[in-house]
């Protein structure tokens, strides 16, 4: 076969959207060559680190570890193709899985040597992307498979390239984003620091600290999210996340990039102010990164969740779905992130007997689709 005709075969996949046929060889075909693509990648990781990691993110996992599981995910992905192969199932699509393997393999695989580097070298974060990738994935496709709101919406469901697209983008340029952020950070808020107020807010209670880390980033998010709702200019860029018609785990990743830089900016820059410990605002991180996910899954929680006062206290898929909706009834509404008793204090809370919305995305249906002319939009609505 010649190898544009395989090629073409091979984008053909990511041009593919609905459900899967069972019992051709395609479904764990699929999950063989994006483990076997991670695979190249990750090589290539442990080839240049000091361009294609991350700084903060290296220090923290363990090289050792990581080997391990790129070795696991070889073996089941070469495991997979091969065996369908044998069958004579999708044999393009796993043909294409097993050769990325073994070029991994080739390239020396998870037994590839890291010398000593430097650390302030240019980079994109590719292995946050790798690990993000491989995590959100299958925790998230698991929830959703197990509890899902929506039966019949599968895991390729229509515009998710859009939303890939986005999740690609946003974690390979993670280090431009941190170097902006921590640039804007210091010259808009640095002369707010007061010291007095940082050493009170660092000597409190790891679990005091914690809650009030949590509730001052939500009350920035909130306004700062209200203000890209309210105000027509800052509308432009916001209404790409909001094109998103289905929910799910990738949904979230889409984000206009001048939105995804303002946003934490302000976030981070109130929280650099006020002193938080390190590790505090580490943990935030997380939550705040498992939260964003979660809340616009297509996953439908225990009713407990949808009653009062759960419903008042946390941020679920429940209320957040109600913030993506085109539904009269949802606009400008359910703005919190993580509190949901910010919007009812507020009065931006969702009154509605139904405890989910039926359609979602911007009223209009005025988006374009494709990453780049989502990304162009603000600077090209005429609306």
């Amino acid at each position: 076969m010649k190898s544009p005709a395989l090629l073409g075969r091979i984008t053909a996949v990511f041009r593919q959207s609905g459900a899967m046929d069972k019992g051709k060889g395609k479904v764990t075909g699929v999950i063989a060559l994006t483990l076997g693509g991670l695979a190249v990648l990750a090589v290539l990781a442990f080839h240049f680190p000091q361009y294609l990691t991350t700084p903060d993110l290296r220090k923290k996992y363990d090289v050792a570890i990581l080997r391990e599981i790129m070795l696991v995910g070889m073996v089941i992905a070469g495991g997979m193709a091969l065996a369908n192969l044998i069958r004579l199932r999708n044999r393009w699509l796993n043909g294409t899985a097993l050769a990325l393997i073994l070029l991994a393999a080739a390239l020396g695989g998870h037994r590839v040597p890291v010398d000593d580097f430097p650390d302030n070298t240019p980079y994109v974060g590719l292995d946050w992307f790798i690990l993000d990738l491989l995590g959100s994935s299958m925790i998230f496709i698991l929830i959703e498979k197990l509890f899902p709101l929506h039966r019949d919406q599968p895991v390729f469901r229509p515009g998710w390239q859009t939303d890939f697209t986005h999740f690609i983008v946003n974690h390979l340029l993670v280090g431009l984003a941190l170097l902006i952020v921590n640039f804007a950070i210091h010259r808009l808020f640095g002369w707010m620091v007061w010291p007095p107020l940082q050493k009170w807010v660092g000597g409190l209670p790891f679990f005091a600290e914690l809650f009030l880390v949590i509730l001052v980033a939500d009350l920035v998010q909130y306004w700062t999210h209200r203000a890209y709702h309210e105000i027509p200019f800052l509308w432009r860029f916001h209404a790409v996340h909001h094109s998103a018609e289905y929910m799910d785990w990738m949904a979230g990743s889409r984000l206009h990039l001048f939105e995804l830089l303002t946003t934490r900016v302000s976030i981070l820059g109130v929280l650099y102010v006020l002193g938080f410990n390190q590790t505090t605002t580490d943990i935030y991180i997380v939550i705040v990164g498992f939260q964003a996910v979660f809340n616009h899954a297509n996953v439908r929680v225990p009713i407990i969740f949808a009653k009062a006062p759960l419903k008042w206290l946390i941020v679920t898929p429940d209320f957040h779905h109600w913030h993506h909706s085109s539904e009269r009834e949802a606009i400008d509404r359910n703005y919190a992130a993580h509190f949901a008793f910010i919007d009812y204090i507020f009065g931006t809370a969702v009154k509605s007997e139904r405890r989910f919305p039926g359609k979602y995305g911007v009223l209009g249906d005025y988006m374009p689709p494709g990453f780049v002319r989502q990304q162009l939009f603000p600077f090209t609505w005429k609306g």
